[in-house]
């Protein structure tokens, strides 16, 4: 998922992979400009996934 996808829809997205994966805090889904990286390394690391899992789970959320 690009920045510009992610940014404009995170508040959804967040709250509908919290409510699919129970583990996730909200300090977890904490969204800063400029950090998409380190999100998406935090989310690959309590999911179990690749970066290429990941972008897919979101995709099809």
């Amino acid at each position: 998922m690009n920045t510009l996808g992610m940014k404009g829809n995170w508040k959804e997205i967040s709250g509908k992979l919290k409510q699919r994966f129970a583990n996730l805090t909200d300090d977890d889904m904490l969204f800063k400009e400029g950090k998409e990286e380190e999100l998406m390394g935090r989310l690959q690391k309590k999911l179990g996934t690749t970066k290429e899992g990941l972008r897919k789970l979101i995709a099809d959320l």
